[in-house]
């Protein structure tokens, strides 16, 4: 980020920062323009882990009736559900949307029970389950610092995510824009990105680009 661009954010976090009774998001919106992303060459699905994370702890929690997988699990303090709970889960409202306070991880032999069950809640709100395989220490480790950038609903030009909390130091979140930038620019080149706006869940928007 240019130091324009960085003195520009530093002083936004700071005019907006503690002004409500929780920790507010810092989010980030960028606008496309010559893309049609109707188009499925043209959309959106990318991870992108942030340098910095995003500063809030993450929960994850697993399918798994493994126990080799579960022990593993223990150690990242994962909170387990075994498979027979699934279709139980599916059943209650309140349950899913518990669902969605979490990182969701499961053992891969359960994946097609869950997408049978649990699929048409989880799939439209980008929320499926990261299959467990091989080695995925570095997945677990690595959960509270990766986002994900869909296109959604009906392909506009537009997309938004978060990058971090009012908490963070300003450098930290530029660290973590650019990363995205960055990223979204490699798959629709840097010509298509018409501007790059930041804000705070209760503030309003300030243009970076």
């Amino acid at each position: 980020m240019e130091k324009e661009q960085l003195e520009k954010l530093s002083s936004f976090i700071d005019a907006n920062k503690g002004k409500r009774k929780f920790t507010q998001s810092v989010d980030l919106s960028i606008n496309f323009s010559g893309i049609d992303f109707a188009k499925q060459d043209n959309r959106l699905n990318l991870e992108v882990r942030l340098p910095n994370g995003r500063g809030r702890e993450t929960k994850v929690m697993a399918f798994s009736d493994d126990q080799k997988i579960n022990a593993k699990l223990n150690q990242f303090g994962v909170k387990i559900v075994p498979g027979r709970d699934i279709t139980a889960i599916a059943e209650d409202k309140t349950k899913l949307n518990e669902l969605l306070e979490y990182e969701l991880v499961a053992q891969p032999s359960l994946m097609p029970q869950i997408a049978k069950s649990l699929g048409q809640f989880l799939g439209p709100r980008g929320k499926m389950p990261k299959p467990l395989i091989g080695n995925f220490d570095g997945m677990l480790g690595g959960m509270g610092s990766s986002i994900y950038l869909r296109s959604k609903g009906k392909y506009l030009p537009t997309i938004h995510c978060v990058v971090g909390t009012e908490k963070m130091e300003t450098q930290k979140l530029a660290a973590n824009i650019d990363e995205i930038v960055n990223t979204i620019a490699k798959k629709v080149g840097k010509q298509n990105i018409k501007s790059v706006y930041v804000k705070l869940t209760m503030s309003e928007p300030l243009k970076l680009a």
